[in-house]
């Protein structure tokens, strides 16, 4: 099986609810990019314009290895459009209000996977069916993790613990499966030279990293003003991803607790192996869909049965309390707040099987559908190949 052999082969769109006008401070833009983060194409686009990036505003991170659109806006942008190779940037519009997460309610899919056998691109198509029937396991995938490096560890996790240095060891030092060529250079130079920061400094390109060194330089011990000054995006991300990393695990628990073991299999993801569930009764799919889960954060109490005692066993191999689920000593970021569905359906779904044009003799499934937002449609391509494949469907 083969996802994202082109960029063509997993598009995106952002299903916006505004009605752009001829008035308002907020200019709204439509990006479509290929081969390229939402925070990189940011970047560029205020580089290009000498914006601060405090003016855009924007509903969520779209895939790197996708082509995408999404809308967002510029506090009195420039009415014009911008093209580079791997994206164009098109004014549609303006808004009273920057645009933001509660401005769209979900994202339309196409989904090409490839270099099928004839029987497993048959038996994929076939669980396609059952998914309408058992619901999505809600899963945060692997792109939310992008941040976890080789070790495993999160960023997050350890700041949590007030392993400050740790945190900051892992955000600029430790090596990451999607480094480029210059990062790699960098992190090597960090972690020779960690601790010797006017060495590291003088070895080091220009760049935001050389200015946290330097001002490690001044303040040799201080890690926690030195991981304050990474974008606050950045360190966004890093709690963002532990936090999510917790709320599968509890989802995980959530779907062993209401399923007989023959009805769930154990997939292997980036950072935990989590339960798929499969041939639900009604029952049980209404078991799992009663509670909507909460995202662990301290700045919610802690839930009662029967969701306590799974945040418990979540928990404790982190050496972490619910109450120890709060962002100290940085004002900027926090832990969310709020809940999210164990299960989701597609919606306005539409497949095809076809000939494989890039692999001869193969077949590929086609797939169009809609998913609200927050969810994730890697998580559908897992359900229907890896959990046959791990749970010998037949």
């Amino acid at each position: 099986m083969k996802l994202k052999c082109t960029p063509k082969d997993f598009q995106v769109e952002e299903l916006t609810s505004v009605k752009p006008s001829a008035q308002g401070r907020y200019n709204l833009y439509r990006l479509t990019k290929r081969g390229l983060g939402t925070i990189e194409a940011i970047e560029a686009i205020c580089r290009r314009w000498n914006l601060s990036s405090h003016r855009v505003s924007y509903g969520g991170l779209k895939d790197r290895h996708a082509e995408t659109i999404q809308y967002l806006t510029i506090q009195e942008g420039p009415a014009r459009a911008l093209r580079e190779t791997s994206f164009e940037f098109e004014p549609i519009g303006r808004l009273p209000h920057p645009y933001g997460p509660q401005h769209f309610r979900g994202n339309r899919f196409l989904v090409v996977v490839r270099d099928l056998d004839p029987d497993r691109a048959s038996l994929a198509a076939a669980r396609l069916q059952a998914v309408s029937s058992d619901g999505l396991p809600n899963y945060f995938d692997d792109q939310r993790f992008g941040s976890v490096g080789f070790s495993g560890e999160f960023i997050g996790q350890a700041w949590l613990k007030g392993e400050h240095e740790r945190a900051l060891w892992l955000a600029i030092a430790e090596p990451n499966p999607f480094d480029r060529s210059g990062d790699k250079s960098q992190k090597a130079i960090l972690r020779e030279c960690w601790g010797r920061w006017g060495e590291a400094k003088a070895t080091l390109e220009r760049s935001s990293t050389r200015s946290i060194v330097t001002y490690l330089v001044d303040h040799p011990t201080d890690y926690r003003g030195a991981f304050a000054r990474l974008k606050r995006e950045l360190r966004s991300l890093y709690f963002s991803a532990f936090q999510s990393h917790l709320w599968n695990l509890l989802l995980s628990r959530w779907i062993e607790s209401n399923t007989q073991p023959d009805q769930r299999v154990m997939v292997d993801m980036k950072v935990a192996i989590l339960a798929f569930p499969r041939d639900l009764q009604p029952r049980q799919r209404r078991s799992l869909e009663a509670l909507p889960l909460p995202l662990p954060s301290a700045r919610t109490p802690l839930p009662d049965q029967p969701l306590g005692p799974l945040i418990g066993q979540v928990l404790e191999p982190f050496q972490l309390s619910w109450n120890d689920l709060r962002v100290r000593h940085l004002k900027d970021v926090f832990l969310s707040k709020g809940t999210r569905l164990p299960l989701v359906s597609p919606e306005n779904l539409d497949f095809s099987l076809l000939a494989d044009e890039l692999h001869a003799g193969r077949h590929a499934l086609k797939m169009a559908f809609e998913l609200g937002k927050g969810s994730y449609a890697t998580i559908l391509v897992k359900r229907i190949i890896d959990v046959a494949d791990q749970g010998n469907e037949d």
